[in-house]
Formats: C-alpha cells, structure tokens, sequence
C-alpha cells in the first residue's frame, strides 16, 4: 500500500508492542520534564502528547520516517494533525 507515494508496510505485534512501551516510557520523560520546569501538562494535553508520541514511535514501524524527506514529513504532521483532531473532538463531546 502507498500514500502519496510512500510504501507503507503492516508491522508485526512485537514491532508495535516495543513501540508502545517506548512510547509509554518517552511520554514519562516529557510529564516528568514538564513538572520539573514547573509548568505540569493539564489532562486533555497529557492525554494529545501521548497520542502524538505513540504516533511518533508507530509511525517509523510503518515505514513513515521524517528524516528520508518533506512527503514524509507531510504524511506525519497531517496524521498527528487528524489524530489531535479527533482526540480534542472527542474531549469537547464527552466534557
């Protein structure tokens, strides 16, 4: 499968369970860090920042790296961009 010219590829579980708890452990460190500066995140943006870490860590799983160009790099911010869309959508629905 492609998009916008960039072969996408299916990983296999233990390729997105090591991304997920890399994922886990990144989204630690940023909590972590924001606390330590002082500036703790609120709930819906802790909730966004681990729904774009976890894209962050699956996307290189499926073959999106934004270091091989700007199609990539488009493809990744356009997918982060829906996926905090949608997550926002549903805070703003359910409270």
């Amino acid at each position: 499968m492609k998009i916008i010219g960039i072969p996408l590829r299916k990983p296999s579980v233990n390729e997105v369970t090591a991304a997920a708890v890399l994922a886990s452990g990144l989204w630690l460190a940023c909590v972590a860090l924001a606390l330590r500066l002082g500036s703790p995140l609120e709930r819906d943006d802790a909730g966004a920042a681990l729904l774009v870490i976890f894209w962050g860590c699956v996307c290189v799983r499926l073959g999106i790296r934004v270091d091989q160009g700007a199609r990539h790099m488009a493809l990744n911010l356009g997918c982060c961009a829906l996926l905090v869309g949608i997550y926002q959508g549903a805070i703003s629905l359910l409270g």
